[in-house]
């Protein structure tokens, strides 16, 4: 199967089973697909089935949070933040396993549907600089995640709410409902850390 025009910045190679027609952006440098690159749907994305558009959209959207939350455990001094990272990665590393199990299952013969209008997509990854959370450390790094990781969960979120409706497949729905559970959780415990960590200066 052929790589889709978009792929992507993003090293999804590490996380995904060999086999994924994702493959990394050869001319994208090292900043990532956050660091200002544009991102393109793949060809005809919106005419390919629904699921699959979420799987691959929801694919490429989590690789963008494991390359942030990657960055903490050398750059934040905060444990509880470097825990929370873990998860993270740990989280949506099994998602991304599962969603492409789904993939090959369920569209072996189909191409790429990486669909960059699919809600909550295109805003969650506005203004996200990659090169700049590499070079930022401590508390300034911590801030700068925070706000950052925030507004991508805030993406996920709205994404899988379209997917929670739309859907085909139950199995979907069901990670649908498990992405806004804890995505949700996440968004609630950043802010609060946000907020105590402020008052502390």
């Amino acid at each position: 199967m052929k790589a889709s025009a978009l792929l992507l910045a993003i090293a999804v190679t590490a996380t995904i089973p060999l086999g994924s027609t994702f493959a990394q952006d050869k001319n994208a440098g090292h900043g990532g697909a956050h660091s200002g690159h544009a991102m393109q749907s793949s060809p005809n994305a919106d005419q390919a089935p629904f699921d699959l558009q979420f799987i691959d959209t929801m694919t490429v959207h989590h690789q963008g949070a494991l390359d942030m939350a990657k960055l903490v455990e050398d750059r934040s001094e905060r444990q509880e933040l470097k825990q929370l990272a873990r998860k993270m990665i740990d989280d949506q590393q099994s998602e991304i396993r599962q969603m492409q199990a789904w993939k090959q299952q369920w569209y072996p013969d189909k191409r790429d549907a990486v669909n960059m209008k699919m809600p909550g997509m295109t805003e969650s990854m506005k203004d996200m600089r990659m090169d700049k959370l590499e070079a930022a450390k401590g508390n300034t790094f911590d801030v700068m995640f925070i706000d950052m990781m925030t507004k991508h969960h805030e993406g996920a979120v709205k994404m899988a709410q379209v997917a929670g409706k739309k859907a085909e497949h139950a199995e979907v729905k069901e990670l649908a409902g498990k992405v806004i559970s804890a995505q949700n959780k996440e968004i609630a415990q950043m802010a609060k850390w946000k907020k105590e960590w402020k008052a502390k200066r």
